[in-house]
């Protein structure tokens, strides 16, 4: 039994054993880890939602957009060292591995430094620019104020998880994630029902579980002397290293960036709709952040799967893992579709007590509920691709139907919809427009992993090391 516990702390060797299997025990332990993350926002929604008031959990939600676009340097460099670690790691280069490691350490300090400045000065202005409603504005500010000045703690989780995960430890990650969602909840209820502290005190109890967290990354990273070196040397900044994390980090990093930017828009005419309209989105995009966890789960999984096989030189493997890992991510996505149908009244009356409210987020979540089979397919070739080293093909996807289909098609139709009674045209088009976008990405990546262009990248990838 000690054998076995210890084993779940061990790096993953992910170039041999059977594919599919290798992939589901890789990512059960991340999907996990991913509900607990999601919990932080939820559990944030629940508490000021409950305590607080329908408008309190209007403006944690509403400020989702600004905070995404202002995190996606963590982002691309998370997507960066996870590639990069796991083809060194399935390749058994200690150095570059080290280098790797130590070079993202001191990006994600220059990052979070940037982010920490740029926070003081855009965050006002940006809500303003949305149109956010005077009676939410102040909190809204607060809330994000407060989490991107307090960034540090979340930048270095998500770094330090992905080196882990990247190592094919997913259950470290995991257990200090847990660790700090407990947290989380209880100073939630401590600082908000106990102190009334109201948005700000969700976002202080977020910041204070996340440092924790991050701070228990590092320490199992200090354990793993066996695998890397966590020298100074390796710490300073080296061109290759830095920036071939860059290099694959950045497209990522774009994607991100380009979608938040395409989701402030969209926001913009989510605010057109009314605090009722902002409200529902909230509770939707809640429920949403959970439905999508198996997706992103074996998105990643299937990243790190790639890029371990190869940088062992097996490519035959990484084709024979992509059609298995993405037929149970389908299955799985169609499970968690099913019961979102099923049980969608209940899951919208967690956040409020509202009716009327409940009601009409249920309609919305049925209008977007089949996108995500899609997304299962999506994100799983996507993450093949990216871990082959091919990680311009899903950007310019991703920038594709967010920007060139979402946009444009929420705008359309919110126009041609416009009656006397509804002014601003009909609410149904943020989603709708969500729907379409999600079923041509799949079209698209589909599409171009067929077509096999990544393979080329993959072939490549030993020229780059």
């Amino acid at each position: 039994m000690l054998a076995r516990v210890k084993k779940l702390f061990q790096a993953t060797d992910m170039t041999v054993g059977a594919p599919w299997k290798q992939i589901v025990m890789f990512t059960l332990p991340m999907l996990i880890g991913n509900i607990a993350q999601q919990l932080y926002s939820t559990v944030d929604s629940i508490v000021v939602g409950k305590y607080v008031g329908d408008n309190a959990l209007s403006a944690v939600g509403s400020s989702a957009p600004i905070l995404n676009l202002l995190l996606v340097l963590f982002v691309g460099i998370s997507m960066g060292a996870g590639i990069l670690v796991s083809q060194y790691f399935g390749a058994k280069q200690r150095e570059e591995l080290s280098y790797t490691i130590g070079n993202c350490i001191t990006l994600t300090a220059i990052a979070s430094v940037i982010i920490m400045i740029l926070a003081v000065f855009v965050t006002r202005p940006m809500l303003v620019m949305l149109k956010t409603p005077e009676s939410i504005l102040d909190w809204c500010h607060s809330y994000l104020l407060i989490l991107l000045v307090g960034c540090i703690g979340s930048a270095y989780y998500n770094i330090l998880g992905g080196i882990l995960r990247g190592l094919g430890d997913a259950f470290s990650s995991l257990l200090y994630l847990l660790v700090a969602t407990v947290i989380n909840i209880v100073l939630d209820l401590l600082f908000v029902a106990q102190f009334g502290m109201g948005v700000a005190g969700v976002a202080w109890a977020t910041i204070i579980a996340q440092a924790v967290s991050a701070m228990l990354c590092y320490r199992r990273l200090t354990k793993m002397m066996d695998l890397f070196d966590m020298k100074p040397q390796y710490m300073k900044l080296n061109k290759k290293f830095s920036m071939g994390v860059i290099k694959l980090g950045v497209p990522s990093g774009l994607t991100q960036a380009i979608m938040s930017l395409a989701m402030i828009i969209v926001q913009s005419l989510t605010n057109s709709f009314g605090e009722m309209f902002i409200a529902a989105n909230v509770i939707v995009m809640r429920v949403d952040g959970f439905a999508m966890l198996p997706n992103f789960s074996f998105g990643t999984a299937m990243t790190t799967y790639a890029g371990q096989n190869v940088g062992a030189g097996k490519y035959d493997r990484v084709v024979k893992g992509a059609k298995q890992g993405t037929l149970v991510a389908v299955l799985t996505s169609t499970f968690m579709t099913t019961m979102i149908l099923l049980f969608g009244k209940q899951l919208m009356g967690i956040f409020t007590d509202t009716a009327e409210l409940v009601e009409l987020s249920r309609n919305m979540m049925g209008i977007i509920a089949a996108g995500y089979i899609a997304m299962a397919v999506t994100q799983s070739l996507s993450g093949v691709m990216r871990g082959a080293g091919d990680t311009l093909t899903p950007m310019w996807i991703s920038l594709f139907t967010t920007v060139l289909v979402r946009v444009p098609i929420a705008y359309t139709l919110a126009h041609v919809t416009k009656t006397p009674e509804m002014p601003n045209g009909d609410q149904r088009c943020v989603f709708i427009s969500l729907l379409c976008s999600w079923l041509l990405g799949a079209l698209l990546t589909t599409f171009f992993y067929i077509r096999g262009k990544w393979k080329k990248k993959a072939f490549g990838m030993a020229d780059v090391r």
